[in-house]
């Protein structure tokens, strides 16, 4: 046996575990190949665990039948506009907490941190005034049925009520992810999640002293996990990570740091709410046909986020690859990281869209035994296959553009995409044509295939290596 090859195991080994645990590494100067793996691990990994909660999050639910589905799925539609807000917030604060990073400016880092958890607590309040005030008012406009508006505001008001913890938790994890301590964002994710996990069938259908609560019970139970990855991240900011802590004197407002996180998170917060408004446009549209088309759309998009984590995960870190690295003045390192890491996310995608294609009833098969429901998410999973390799590369692109503090760019592009495409389409052919859910799915399809490709070669074109975070 080579002596070479029994060193290389342990290396690997040594380097996997260096991934998970944390590494002061400077991003900008060690070999690319590292940079990527010790940051794209742990990225992966904390999604993974986030999409596994999605997935059995609905699990669960679906055992309380179609209608509940269907309330997690049209409180998402507002969710989605919190989401919006949280991940735009989140886009502006990793660029800038990794350009400051790169620049060798931690503690400016750490300032921008603490501007970014203000506006998100701020931004937070009048999503939770309108969630406990309005809920039943909000599902009946998204067409809720009997059920819903009879069960399911409880779960509105405490998913939308309790929204800070969300919020934060986006946050506060771009901050780490920014800095470099992706390991830290994978174990705070990791407690709220598995600590979700555990809760959900004990709160929705009751064990012991406890009475089931029904779908109410797994908004408590998000609100539980979530809140505690809230504690945790606060704890390790104050006590120091191994490329960022807060100190008592940075724990105050800044105005420039404030108003340019501000502006940078608006073209963020642009392209999500385009994109997040015209999921809300599909799910009136799914409504109109019917709660089996809701609920089969549902489980569809959940099953699809699951598969999508390892490549969000890796396109997390092509964002602070690119942040960092523009901050050292390197953009041709940032520019090989996004290439080399979109080829890994094109593998992930084009492997799993092979299953969508061969086994799609199968996979909607393990959420529910609604045949309607079954049917119409397997047609979307099915339709998907066929070119869900793209979203690997849109992904990645998007979050280099992101990653380099041009945020306008894709909110531009996702203006024109979606809500001059994407929408009309799906109408057309949904209720004008009478293609009912069929139609929604070939309006994404040809929408969200045209955007991939049109945003990977805007990248191609090089201009986000001039933008400034």
């Amino acid at each position: 046996m080579n002596p070479t090859d029994t060193a290389t195991a342990p290396s690997l080994w040594q380097e996997l575990r260096a991934a998970v645990r944390g590494t002061g590494a400077d991003y900008t100067k060690i070999p690319l190949k590292r940079a990527v793996f010790l940051l794209a691990v742990p990225m992966v990994l904390e999604l993974v665990l986030e999409s596994t909660f999605a997935v059995v999050d609905i699990w669960f639910v679906a055992r309380l039948g179609p209608s509940a589905v269907a309330t997690v799925g049209l409180t998402e539609t507002f969710l989605f506009l919190l989401y919006a807000i949280g991940i735009g917030l989140a886009m502006a604060v990793t660029a800038v907490v990794a350009r400051r990073t790169g620049e060798g400016d931690r503690p400016g880092a750490a300032v921008s941190a603490v501007q970014a958890i203000v506006i998100a607590v701020l931004a937070s309040l009048p999503f939770a005034v309108a969630g406990i005030v309005w809920a039943r008012e909000l599902l009946a406009l998204m067409g809720a049925d009997a059920w819903t508006l009879t069960h399911g505001v409880r779960y509105l008001q405490w998913m939308l009520g309790s929204n800070v913890v969300i919020m934060l938790l986006f946050v506060g994890n771009a901050i780490f992810r920014g800095a470099g301590d992706a390991a830290v964002a994978m174990r705070v994710l990791w407690v709220a999640n598995a600590l979700n996990i555990v809760l959900d069938p004990i709160l929705i259908f009751g064990w012991g002293p406890i009475p089931a609560m029904g779908v109410e019970g797994a908004a408590i139970a998000t609100v539980i996990g979530r809140g505690t990855g809230v504690a945790m991240q606060t704890w390790i900011l104050l006590r120091g990570s191994q490329h960022l802590r807060i100190t008592s004197a940075q724990w105050r407002l800044e105005a420039a740091t404030f108003w340019h996180i501000v502006r940078t998170s608006l073209g963020g917060i642009g392209q999500m709410i385009v994109a997040m408004t015209a999921w809300i446009f599909l799910m009136r549209i799914l409504a109109e046909v019917g709660s089996a088309a809701v609920a089969g759309a549902t489980i569809a998009i959940r099953i699809m986020m699951f598969t999508l984590m390892p490549a969000w995960g890796l396109s997390n870190a092509a964002a602070t690859l690119v942040g960092q690295n523009l901050g050292a003045g390197e953009p041709a390192r940032a520019e090989a990281a996004v290439w080399r890491i979109g080829w890994m996310t094109m593998a992930i995608t084009l492997a799993v869209s092979v299953v969508f294609f061969l086994f799609p009833r199968e996979l909607m098969g393990l959420f529910t035994g609604e045949r309607a429901v079954v049917d119409i998410g397997a047609e979307w999973l099915r339709i998907l296959s066929y070119s869900y390799f793209v979203y690997g590369w849109w992904m990645v692109a998007v979050q280099a553009f992101n990653g380099a503090g041009d945020t306008v760019t894709p909110t531009r592009i996702n203006l024109v995409f979606f809500w001059l495409i994407q929408i009309p389409l799906a109408w057309a052919l949904a209720l004008h044509l009478g293609l009912q859910a069929t139609g929604v799915f070939w309006a994404v399809f040809v929408s969200e295939t045209s955007v991939g490709v049109f945003t990977l070669w805007l990248f191609s074109r090089g201009g986000w290596k001039h933008a400034r975070a």
